[in-house]
């Protein structure tokens, strides 16, 4: 959500901002809107005043004897009774559509995003980890993992397309990573580990910014609940509302969940293979900061999320994404990308974005900074640390040998028991 006061202030600068975005002007609409609804709301006040100022004068009058001043005064206040519910409404109806407008408008990019129109005009920060040099032809996941577990048939046949049943060792490797994540995550960077619903309310997504744009990527249940995204939207919005202390932040929260997407606005994308599900789990890292550290909360976060990739051996680039690329809550986003050996492709595996206040306007989430009375919004960042799923699929593809099998990671060694390879089955 944007300050409407930045607006009103600059209107041009918006309107520039927006642009760099691929957005049309939208400042002269909003600053009408925003002009008729507070000329209403003089308007109700002075009414209120009057309408107070004759009630009192009423009784003076009648005190006095003065019938007819009082029957006059009496009517001054009816007609002002009946007036105002109308301007009410106005006043309530223009409210209600300069907000909508507001939600339905992208965060602005920061001033070092570069301008693009999509992810071919992204920039390659750093790259690391050497490309393994394979013997042997390196092969696709969706065509090495169905011999090790990854049953595509099985969760088709019960839930439809993009569900997988994932059996016995590669379930386990599954595991393992999550776990790996979670542990690192907590012992190494210090996120405190949560366990969040995963059904939240209206509120909880529209202040992470999922609605009401987003509705249709999303799972909503029979009584009006929505099965989240991301535990970002649990996680970010479990202060929602609250005036936090300066010296709670920086908060730093993760979480290992469910996520679900509904996909619709990604027909005919990776419909082969693990890697966009319905159904799928991830290390969500959420840090809630005052506004001077974010910028240096993003590249932290950054760094906890490449530590997961650099454990676990799986070579991966870090890409600044430019204005036409980025998330629509987004004021800046790295995306690390691993490379798939079976796809000859490099492929986004964590998005972290810095979204300033812009998710914290939505929720009405502040913090009083020590020694003031006023406060100020805070900021909010996200990051996967990783996503599972994708994790899996670059630890097969990176790890894949010439007969099939698939050997364990060694930072994986903790969780699997003393399973050290994948081996087809017979």
């Amino acid at each position: 959500m944007h300050d409407i006061r930045l607006i009103r202030d600059d209107p041009e600068g918006f309107d520039a901002a927006l642009a760099r975005r691929g957005e049309g002007p939208v400042a002269k609409e909003i600053l009408a809107l925003d002009e008729e609804r507070r000329a209403l709301t003089t308007r109700l006040q002075e009414m209120q005043a009057r309408r107070n100022e004759a009630s009192k004068a009423i009784g003076q009058a009648m005190g006095q004897g003065d019938r007819d001043k009082a029957e006059e005064l009496k009517a001054e206040v009816a007609q002002i009774k009946q007036e105002m519910p109308a301007i009410e409404a106005r006043e309530r109806e223009l409210g209600e559509k300069l907000t909508d407008m507001l939600a339905r408008i992208p965060n602005l990019p920061a001033d070092d995003v570069p301008d693009g129109a999509d992810e071919s005009d992204n920039v390659e920060i750093s790259s690391w980890g050497e490309k393994r040099d394979f013997a042997f032809e390196p092969r696709e996941h969706a065509d090495i993992a169905p011999a090790l577990g990854m049953d595509f048939e099985t969760g088709a046949r019960l839930s439809g397309a993009r569900f997988t049943f994932l059996r016995g060792d590669m379930a386990r490797l599954h595991r393992a990573l999550g776990q790996f994540m979670i542990d690192r995550q907590t012992k190494e960077y210090g996120y405190t580990e949560n366990n969040p619903p995963v059904l939240v309310r209206d509120e909880a997504m529209y202040g992470t910014d999922k609605l009401p744009k987003f509705a249709e990527d999303s799972f909503r249940t029979t009584d009006d609940r929505w099965l989240i995204p991301t535990s970002e939207v649990s996680l970010t919005a479990s202060v929602m509302g609250e005036i936090l202390d300066e010296d709670a932040l920086p908060m730093r929260l993760t979480g290992l969940t469910l996520c679900f997407r509904s996909e619709a606005g990604a027909a005919g994308k990776d419909t082969r293979g693990f890697i966009r599900q319905h159904q799928f789990e991830k290390c969500e890292l959420v840090s809630i900061v005052r506004p001077g550290d974010s910028e240096a909360e993003h590249e932290r976060m950054t760094e906890a999320a490449e530590a997961i990739l650099q454990a676990l051996g799986l070579p991966y680039r870090k890409m600044l994404l430019c204005t036409g690329d980025m998330g629509f809550g987004a004021r800046k986003t790295y995306d690390l990308e691993v490379w798939l050996p079976g796809q000859g492709a490099y492929r986004e595996i964590s998005s972290c974005s810095n979204t300033g206040d812009f998710q914290a306007r939505r929720m009405n989430a502040r913090y009083r900074p020590e020694g003031s009375k006023k406060t100020e919004f805070v900021h909010t960042l996200n990051g996967s640390g990783l996503a599972v799923g994708r994790t899996l699929v670059a630890v097969i593809e990176n790890y894949q040998q010439e007969d099939g099998s698939v050997l364990v990671p060694d930072a994986l060694a903790p969780y699997m028991g003393g399973v050290t390879k994948l081996e087809p089955a017979a």
